[in-house]
């Protein structure tokens, strides 16, 4: 197959981010995370109040983020980092910390429309669980995206019933399906994020992921390799039974993420490959190596190994 034939109409052997995104819009456009106050099931006690056991927020939120500001005044900071280099960057509200979608419709409304009233935000991206989603909420996010670009993130984190319930996720993979199924037929954007190499789960396991993915009608993905965090369970488990994980070196975690790419419906975005967190924070694995250095890797591997994203997609 040529460039020329590649599905997404580039060069690059796979559906890049980057590119898909300026060809969206008409200029430059910048993510701006917001930490708007939200909570999650799993911290307040409906659900569990231990949270999921891999995850530590304070591992990927950025300082000027926090509820104690407005969200108007978090994304004056963000902007203002920005626009110093791109005066006429435009931006997405970035609802990025817990299940921002996790309150009354009422409070959702008001969080969300205090956003789109900056002058320089044009939509949201909503980071959620998908069992922190209804026909209410999703009507309403309809209703916006007449108007602006929205897109619903979902932490699927495994598609395997038996994963979720061993990192407490508290919801199953159905409910993962639902809710992307719904979101797609009221034509609102959506992403799935999903982790790879929760303890349980083979190779085969993982790449039969990209085939259950494959299905959905899912527009972006992004994938992290897994990472244990200080101030975790998975970190008390990780100490305790270190032969449980497999974690990835970077050379496995490469070639494994060119098999998962043939398998990938051609149609998906990728947005990530990899998650960067605080070294001060990360326990392992460590690699030392940046987001644009490991998309370089995998590029060269795919070039390498003359396949491409969807190569083995049925």
């Amino acid at each position: 197959m040529t460039e020329q034939n590649f599905p997404w109409g580039h060069a690059k052997r796979f559906n890049d981010f980057p590119t898909y995104f300026k060809n969206m819009f008409d200029g430059r456009v910048q993510k701006v995370a917001v930490d708007a106050g939200f909570t999650c099931p799993n911290r307040d006690g409906t659900k569990a109040r231990s949270g999921c056991s891999y995850c530590n927020n304070k591992s990927f939120q950025p300082d000027y983020c926090g509820p104690e500001k407005s969200i108007a005044e978090q994304l004056q900071q963000g902007i203002g980092f920005y626009s110093r280099k791109y005066p006429a960057m435009r931006y997405l509200a970035y609802f990025q910390a817990y299940s921002n979608t996790y309150a009354d419709l009422v409070v959702l409304k008001a969080r969300y429309e205090e956003a789109l009233a900056h002058p320089q935000i044009i939509g949201l991206v909503l980071g959620t669980r998908p069992d922190c989603v209804d026909a209410e909420v999703l009507d309403y996010l309809a209703e916006l995206a007449h108007d602006y670009y929205v897109m619903v993130e979902y932490g699927v984190e495994s598609v395997q019933d038996e994963t979720l319930e061993r990192i407490n996720r508290g919801h199953q993979f159905a409910q993962a399906r639902w809710a992307i199924e719904q979101t797609a037929s009221r034509g609102i954007h959506s992403c799935a994020h999903l982790i790879l190499g929760f303890p349980g789960e083979t190779r085969d396991d993982l790449l039969n992921q990209a085939r259950v993915i494959s299905q959905l009608p899912v527009e972006n993905l992004k994938l992290h390799q897994l990472q244990i965090h200080k101030g975790t369970q998975m970190a008390v488990e990780f100490a305790r039974q270190p032969e449980d994980f497999g974690l990835f070196s970077a050379e496995e975690y490469v070639e494994f993420i060119v098999d998962y790419l043939e398998l990938l419906n051609p149609k998906i975005v990728v947005e990530r490959f990899v998650s960067q967190t605080s070294q001060s924070m990360l326990i392992a694995p460590k690699w030392g190596l940046k987001n644009f250095e490991f998309v370089a890797k995998v590029e060269k591997r795919l070039d390498e190994r003359q396949t491409w994203q969807g190569r083995l997609y049925e």
